[in-house]
């Protein structure tokens, strides 16, 4: 009793010295605990383990993380399902009487144990192995072994599973799990609740899984080989569901280099039995060739999950007679460049290098569904109903599908051939007609052409010049210069197909670079003037910003007239193109939307404060929000915005450029533009997401009330849940939905003083703080349109809208 006073007197003396006095140790032994205060730290200085709180929770737990790098990233937590309560002040991480590894609490009871006797010592290794040790210096227990969310080089290779964490700040075990299957070859899965298929890899050929793309500068599956001592690397999986592989090369930050989840094809079996995938294709689902939708009032309504059935039996179940001729036998249909289907059969009796065998084996067995015939692995053949099918712009592999003959030996139709001589004819007569027209016009005007095409020419030098001249004074280290050729290629020579949308910039185009990475392709409009100077703008800001809510620009084209920059390609498009969409805006559930509103107020946080230079962006609106493959939001549109010094505060623009709804009434009337101008916008912004309502095509007739005053009048009378989208139903959290509504009214006050910083904004998103109570919203600019009833609503949106509006003084 009086040993353990004594104790408890050292360890709460230990819990008063100031943080310096925690020093570093380099072992635990039955005599040295780890207290709180103190790390346990690896030979090299590369891993630490300690205690810690996520996100100043009221929990506390013991983990492990890489010493220097930040965000700091906790690849191990020991009581991760036992939390200590933060208060308490006299925890310790100890080897005990009996010779375990236990973690106690300040009552000395153990919350946690390594639960094994006699060990001598714990020590952390430099690959981040945890690992206790008995008198000999065995390793008796290891914390590679025994993973919680995260998988380090040093893992690879044991049969081990990863668990996600609840939520980012809680640690306990989640529902999403990570592991190997035990087929041969074997593939990587995560399960929800540890059987529910959520995600799959594809086979494993050595070197890689076949069913994924790879990281964007290593292996993400054989990180292993890549050396520890210049490179930190881990996977893990997010409390999303998400595999990701994180580097950092600097040993300063985490870069993201791949993840499992790109597009709502990853999700296991998206389409259903003999479905494909295909991510740019809209739908996304398609039944193979041989197949129809099983349900058509389900594929109407999206719902693909019930996946297809045979139009046609196979010869083999109906014919048993070998003679028949070579059209009457089943045959295979070729599909190039997918993810082969789950439940593979591995053959392994079959030649490595003869496809033709693979064929031969799988025809002959009536049961025999697909083969495919991988270089690295071999053949692997499916008996079961193909599921989980995804087909890919590059990479993937060939499959053979077997299908009946008569849907391999489809009749031609019939060429109407004298129908098509004599159309024939007639346009060629219609085009001669046309051209000698043509030729007469264009000689009147030859000399006026003429005269116009020395002045162009003579502008678009200027322009090039001047932006060769641009380039050349500044530093552009991020910034790759592409050769106009690729991206014509990348394009299709700019096809209308792939274009995008349209801005006052000039058009956006997707494209796809040999190496299989999409792209967004901004042309100038080669009578822009004013675009060259975006293109400037935006070529020395997004260089400079690399944050994860801002969209990231990979390079830039300049020759002749032309002028590219090239983006990320953001496959969810704009935000508007759901918001205001009827079908689609459903798809955005409560917890995306509130992850979009914090997305775009950390983005606007980093450009008014975080970042190297102030800037104010001053077009913020739905059209410039992108969303990646996970609906995660990046600002986009950059070339409108301005650099501002930090102390500087408020600027006067002679010509106010923005869009109409989001100007706030000092910049719009008296061109005065301040980071407050950003926030009136984002104020907007929000209240648009909440309620899928565009700010400029509302109007409340009974009462006379434009879309703020209204959305004010409903929160001051306590009826604010009123303003969320109808399609949300009572799916969404009615406290942070109030948060949101109160934030959004605080950044439209009309006077820029009430407005809060985005700093103030961050911080009521993120707690329950409570703001000032906003003041109603007066000056508005809406339609003039005729309103024919209680409210009016122009839900139509067009994604080719200019995104500027010029207001200048007279």
């Amino acid at each position: 009793m009086q040993l353990g006073g004594v104790t408890l007197f050292f360890l709460f003396i230990f819990s008063l010295l100031p943080s310096q006095y925690g020093a570093e140790v380099y072992n635990i032994t039955p005599s040295r605990p780890l207290a709180e205060g103190q790390t346990l730290v690896s030979p090299g200085l590369r891993f630490e383990l300690g205690f810690f709180n996520p996100n100043s929770s009221a929990n506390k737990y013991v983990g492990l993380w890489h010493k220097s790098i930040y965000p700091r990233k906790y690849v191990w937590v020991a009581n991760r399902d036992n939390p200590l309560a933060a208060r308490d002040t006299f925890v310790s991480l100890r080897i005990g009487s009996s010779g375990s590894l236990e973690l106690v609490d300040g009552k000395q009871i153990s919350v946690w144990s390594a639960n094994i006797s006699n060990c001598s010592s714990a020590v952390l290794l430099d690959n981040g192995n945890f690992v206790v040790k008995d008198d000999m210096g065995a390793h008796m227990w290891e914390s590679s072994n025994n993973p919680s969310d995260s998988l380090l080089p040093s893992m690879v290779g044991k049969q081990i599973f990863l668990t996600s964490w609840r939520s980012d700040n809680d640690p306990s075990t989640g529902i999403f799990k990570a592991g190997y299957s035990a087929e041969l070859p074997s593939q990587s899965f995560i399960w929800i609740n540890g059987s529910i298929p959520y995600w799959r890899s594809g086979p494993w050929d050595q070197s890689k899984y076949i069913g994924v793309t790879p990281g964007t500068r290593y292996n993400s599956y054989s990180f292993n080989k890549i050396p520890s001592d210049k490179i930190f690397i881990y996977i893990d999986i997010s409390s999303e569901g998400v595999l990701r592989t994180m580097f950092s090369e600097s040993g300063k930050n985490w870069y993201l280099d791949w993840e499992s989840w790109k597009s709502p094809c990853d999700n296991y079996g998206a389409c259903g039995p003999f479905g494909v995938c295909t991510a740019s294709d809209s739908p996304i689902c398609k039944c193979l060739k041989g197949f129809i939708p099983k349900s058509n009032e389900e594929w109407s309504k999206r719902n693909w999950s019930g996946g297809c059935v045979r139009r046609t039996n196979l010869s083999c179940e109906t014919n048993t007679n070998d003679s028949v001729s070579s059209k009457g036998k089943d045959g295979f249909l070729k599909l190039e460049r997918v993810k082969v289907p789950d439940f593979h059969e591995y053959l392994n009796s079959v030649s490595l290098d003869k496809l033709e065998d693979c064929k031969i084996q799988c025809l002959s067995n009536c049961s025999c569904l697909a083969y495919a015939y991988v270089d690295t692995i071999g053949c692997l053949v499916w008996s079961k109903d193909l599921i989980d099918m995804q087909k890919f712009p590059s990479l993937g592999e060939d499959l053979y599908i077997r299908l009946a003959p008569s849907e391999l030996y489809e009749e031609k139709p019939i060429k109407l051939i004298a129908s098509l001589t004599a159309i024939g004819f007639m346009s060629i007569l219609i085009a001669i007609v046309f051209s000698l027209h043509r030729w007469r016009a264009n000689q009147k005007r030859h000399v006026g052409l003429t005269a116009w095409r020395l002045e162009t020419t003579s502008m678009i030098k200027i322009q090039r010049d001047g932006l060769r001249e641009y380039m050349g004074q500044h530093d552009f280290p991020e910034l790759k210069i592409y050769d106009f050729d690729s991206i014509s290629i990348a394009t299709d020579n700019f096809n209308i197909t792939n274009k995008l949308g349209q801005g006052g910039f000039g058009p956006v185009y997707k494209g796809m670079l040999p190496e299989g990475k999409e792209i967004a392709v901004k042309r100038l409009s080669s009578s822009s003037r004013q675009g060259v100077e975006e293109f400037k703008n935006e070529m020395l800001l997004i260089s400079n910003l690399q944050h994860k809510n801002l969209v990231r620009m990979m390079g830039c084209c300049v020759k002749e007239n032309e002028k590219l920059l090239i983006y990320e390609f953001m496959p969810n498009k704009s935000l508007d193109t759901f918001l205001y969409d009827l079908t689609k805006r459903a798809m955005l559930d409560w917890a995306s939307r509130f992850n979009i509103i914090q997305g775009v107020a950390r983005g606007l946080l980093y450009l008014h404060h975080d970042s190297y230079v102030k800037v104010i962006h001053r077009d913020l609106k739905v059209s410039n929000i992108l969303l990646d493959e996970r609906l995660n939001p990046k600002i986009s549109d950059f070339g409108l915005a301005r650099m501002v010094e930090e102390t500087q505060g408020l600027e006067n623009t002679q010509k106010v450029v923005g869009t109409r709804g989001y100007m706030s009434p000092e910049y719009a009337m008296g061109g005065i533009f301040s980071e407050k101008s950003d926030v009136y916008s984002f104020g907007v912004l929000v209240l648009e997401i909440i309620s899928s309502k565009k700010n400029t095509s509302f109007y409340f007739y009974d009462q006379q009330l434009g879309f703020l005053a209204y959305a004010w009048k409903l929160w001051n009378e306590g009826r604010a849940l009123e303003f969320v989208d109808e399609v949300l139903g009572d799916s969404y959290s009615s406290s942070e939905v109030m948060r949101c509504v109160h934030v959004g009214l605080l950044c439209v006050q009309d006077n820029a003083a009430d407005r809060p910083t985005m700093t103030d904004v961050a911080s009521i998103l993120s707690s329950e703080k409570d703001g000032p109570h906003p003041k109603r919203p007066v000056f508005t600019i809406q339609n003039s349109v005729y309103h024919p009833g209680p409210y009016y609503e122009n839900t139509n949106s067009s994604k080719n809208e200019a995104s500027i509006t010029i207001i200048e003084g007279r």
